[in-house]
């Protein structure tokens, strides 16, 4: 069986971090992702989907993704129900994110507000590779027998 999506879209909200009973990170947000094609007013509309991220990627977005953020999310779609105070059945369906991308970068008025632990910021650093080429510099020889 195969599960997997991949979306591009805007945070409708900042994510709302919140902690387990026994101390897990998980993080909640929606994305707001366009359609491919305008309706009859020549405006395009959007879908917005409910997404949870949990444990170090829930707190890593939570620290550097806000409101407006362009990401980019990998993960699997869910359905749960439960039953609420009206003892009705709700059901849910929702993205459960494995990994996530930012897909911009910080504006330079953001940049100068921002006072996180320089570690954090290190790491981050470290794990976005949007601006490193392994190739750069390097001639590659790519022979004509290629298969595809």
């Amino acid at each position: 069986m195969i599960n997997n999506v991949t979306l591009v879209g805007h945070l409708t909200r900042d994510p709302e971090l919140k902690y387990t009973a026994n101390g897990t990170a998980t993080a909640t947000f929606s994305l707001a992702v366009n359609r491919n094609f305008t309706n009859q007013s020549g405006e395009r509309e959007a879908d917005f989907i409910n997404c949870v991220i949990w444990r170090k990627p829930a707190e890593t977005l939570a620290n550097y993704a806000h409101k407006g953020t362009l990401i980019g999310v990998t993960g699997r779609i869910q359905t749960r129900n439960y039953e609420n105070q009206q003892r009705q059945r709700v059901y849910v369906t929702e993205v459960v994110v494995k990994d996530f991308q930012l897909l911009e970068k910080k504006s330079s008025e953001s940049q100068s507000n921002y006072n996180a632990p320089e570690q954090h910021s290190n790491d981050f650093q470290a794990n976005n590779h949007a601006n490193n080429t392994p190739f750069e510099g390097s001639n590659l020889d790519i022979s004509d027998d290629l298969p595809f």
